[in-house]
């Protein structure tokens, strides 16, 4: 495991500073949005992603073009583990889900990939990935209205929310469907943009307070991030490892995305099991230090097509310029001002995206949902997480999307009808992904 600077692709160019700064700017929006809903720094989170980045090019010999950010799929889970057992506890947790990418990495090492597909399958990845997204929708809508996630408290008046949540939401579509170049894989940065801007005029013109401009004056232009550690407790680390399961498997998908993308395949060089390792080294490393769990950003992957940027120093430039503007104070100040409802107007496409990509699990796997087996692991994942059920064991409660990826690994582990491992290998072996 070395990554070798003398390579000719690490050798500087001040073009690849830029670029690298243009691969930061294409995951900046996502990759903030994910501390501002949770409660986590903002600055912690550019210092993690970088970090991660640079683990995970360290384990793969700096041989994949991708940048890791912050993870959508772990939202929910940490503001419902945040809300009853803390932000210190909810860190452990986090810190053992990149763990589970670690643990898969090496049976993929031992097994190889059929493993994957064998026992975390379509049938049971592609309900999971759905729950992570409708189970947040009402946090989504609240936002937007003006209230907080949880609907209890009133943080702006509804009408000028809902139109703040609409420009923001308008714009982020608009240039997801209309945007050339660039524009097109910013989405998220230019609604953001955009509604703040409309934020300050509102202000501004007496229609509503929505930005107060206090925190930037107070703060310090050059600060070391506000690092928080975890404290390590069974109850929110068994919470977080069921929820680990759905993007580490993305992960799988991620990879053969980038692998489409240059030509190469990173599925067998430098290996899924590397990558998966790395991906999993920097989610445990970003808990250590109180940044949100990592994941390879498709975003990024996007910029890559239309650049045709494939060398992985890049990413390693990202890496570092995300480091330094960590250490930015006024930065994270200006990010906190951002009105909550054009969060909620972004969310509000984001979460459902995050539902159509389990859609599109399932459908890309032609899965036959009237099956009498297929049917019940789908459905009851989906009741079991969106119905959030709880399990209770004297103080230890399990339910939402952990208790809904055991109850859906459980079905698909007993129920009959599960399909042979030969049958498994012998299909990716002749797709090439064994």
């Amino acid at each position: 495991m070395k990554l070798d600077l003398s390579t000719p692709q690490y050798h500087f160019h001040i073009s690849q500073w830029f670029v690298g700064a243009q691969m930061l700017f294409v995951a900046f929006g996502a990759l903030v949005l994910v501390p501002l809903l949770t409660g986590l720094d903002p600055n912690v989170a550019l210092f993690t992603a970088g970090l991660g980045t640079l683990i995970f090019q360290l384990v793969t010999r700096g041989k994949v073009p991708v940048f890791l950010g912050s993870s959508f799929a772990f939202i929910a889970p940490i503001i419902a583990a945040k809300e009853q057992w803390g932000m210190a506890a909810t860190l452990g947790g986090l810190a053992a889900a990149g763990l589970v990418y670690v643990v898969i990495s090496f049976l993929v090492r031992i097994k190889g990939s059929a493993w994957l597909e064998h026992y975390l399958p379509p049938v049971l990845t592609g309900p999971i990935i759905m729950v992570i997204g409708l189970i947040l929708a009402p946090v989504a809508v609240n936002l937007a209205l003006g209230k907080t996630g949880d609907g209890t408290g009133k943080l702006f008046d509804q009408g000028p929310a809902i139109a703040l949540a609409a420009i923001s939401l308008g714009t982020t579509v608009l240039l997801a469907i209309k945007g050339k170049g660039l524009l097109r894989v910013v989405p998220i940065l230019g609604g953001a943009a955009v509604g703040y801007v409309a934020a300050i005029i509102m202000t501004q013109a007496g229609i509503a307070n929505l930005v107060d401009f206090s925190p930037i004056s107070k703060a310090a232009l050059v600060s070391v991030p506000a690092f928080v550690f975890p404290e390590f407790r069974l109850e929110p680390i068994l919470f977080m490892l069921p929820v680990a399961l759905a993007p580490a498997i993305e992960h799988f998908g991620d990879i053969i995305a980038i692998s489409n993308v240059t030509g190469k395949d990173y599925l067998k060089d430098p290996g899924v099991e590397n990558t998966m390792l790395g991906d999993g080294l920097a989610t445990s490393a970003a808990a250590l230090l109180g940044g949100p769990p990592n994941t390879t950003y498709s975003e990024v992957t996007g910029a890559v097509t239309l650049t045709k940027a494939f060398n992985p120093a890049i990413m390693t430039w990202a890496a570092l310029w995300a480091i330094a503007l960590s250490f930015v104070g006024k930065l994270g100040a200006v990010l906190q001002t951002i009105p909550t409802p054009v969060m909620g107007g972004i969310l509000m496409l984001l979460f459902g995206a995050i539902t159509v990509v389990g859609i599109n699990t399932l459908v890309r796997a032609q899965e036959d949902l009237t099956k009498p087996r297929n049917l019940a692991i789908v459905a009851l994942i989906l009741v079991v997480g969106i119905g959030n059920l709880k399990l209770s064991v004297g103080s230890f409660a399990l339910g939402g999307i952990g208790l809904a990826a055991l109850v859906g690994l459980a079905l698909h582990l007993l129920l009959p009808g599960r399909r042979r491992w030969s049958e498994v290998k012998a299909e990716l072996e002749e797709k090439g992904e064994a």
